[in-house]
């Protein structure tokens, strides 16, 4: 049933406004047993997530769906915050990444995921971002209170889906790394983000490019560089023009069409798509 929710379904649909890969998998589900032909594509996605959502089964989309629900779109709106997911920092990738004011992110830890890798991943994300939350499954909580420092957040998804603060995270910008914000940004970010210093970029050649941004990374104020880079990812990965398609799907498939990147002239598709009869979509091919 995972497999329902992942980007290789999502841009099929988007693409060319069918998908064959979600008929095989539906097929294999067996949840056509209980949904009747004459029901809504988005009708399966969402017998999909409401299994899915149970205690023991939960995997990462439904933490990620939550943190979409109840802090991007409840807290916040995709107007007044930017939300990256698997955003690269170091060797890690970050689960979730909320951009307003500040800069937050959010490790997930399923019921199906091993806490092994938790220590490195929190020690880059502290580099980078001003709060660190791990959202984690309520058996995982006691292992993970011995895991984190004390100013990284705990959370917890509850077995009726609410996101429960067992310890709230300590904003500390200060201790951001300039280099360790160098290394997550693309180029042309970087180069925002000195200029918005009022750095001079130097004209060297592209193999040298690399060194010498981060060698001016290095010389920025910890402070400066997060609040830098809050501004131009949010200008460069805002999600503002997602607010429209997200409007029109159900909250089973928000997480996944916030997550896949799309072009605006496959949305209707996505939309024409979910909207479709099962009994068509299942001939799909």
């Amino acid at each position: 049933m995972s497999r329902l929710f992942s980007s290789s379904v999502i841009r099929e649909m988007a693409r060319k406004g069918r998908s064959p890969l979600f008929a095989r998998i539906a097929r294999e589900t067996n949840l056509l047993d209980s949904i009747s032909k004459c029901d809504l594509v988005h009708s399966l996605f969402d017998k999909a997530f409401s299994l899915l959502k149970r205690e023991g089964l939960r995997d990462e989309y439904i933490y990620k769906a939550a943190l979409t629900d109840r802090i991007l779109l409840g807290t916040h709106s995709l107007r007044t915050a930017c939300m990256l997911n698997e955003f690269r920092v170091g060797e890690c990738k970050a689960d979730i990444v909320i951009l307003n004011g500040t800069a937050t992110v959010y490790e997930v830890k399923s019921e199906r995921d091993s806490l092994q890798r938790l220590d490195r991943q929190v020690t880059a994300y502290l580099k980078v971002f001003a709060r660190v939350y791990v959202i984690a499954a309520e058996d995982h909580v006691p292992a993970v209170r011995g895991i984190v420092p004390q100013d990284v957040g705990i959370l917890c998804l509850s077995p009726n889906d609410r996101i429960r603060t067992i310890r709230e995270a300590i904003e500390r910008p200060e201790r951001t790394c300039p280099v360790a914000v160098f290394e997550s940004l693309r180029t042309q970010e970087a180069k925002m983000l000195l200029i918005s210093q009022g750095v001079t970029i130097p004209n060297v050649p592209n193999t040298m490019l690399h060194s010498t941004l981060g060698s001016l990374f290095a010389k920025l104020k910890p402070l400066d560089a997060h609040q830098g880079m809050v501004k131009v990812l949010r200008k460069t990965r805002n999600l503002v023009s997602l607010s429209t398609l997200v409007s029109q799907l159900p909250r089973s498939l928000q997480m996944a069409a916030l997550s896949v990147p799309l072009r605006k002239a496959d949305h209707a598709r996505l939309v024409d798509a979910v909207h479709t009869r099962l009994g068509v979509a299942m001939h799909w091919s």
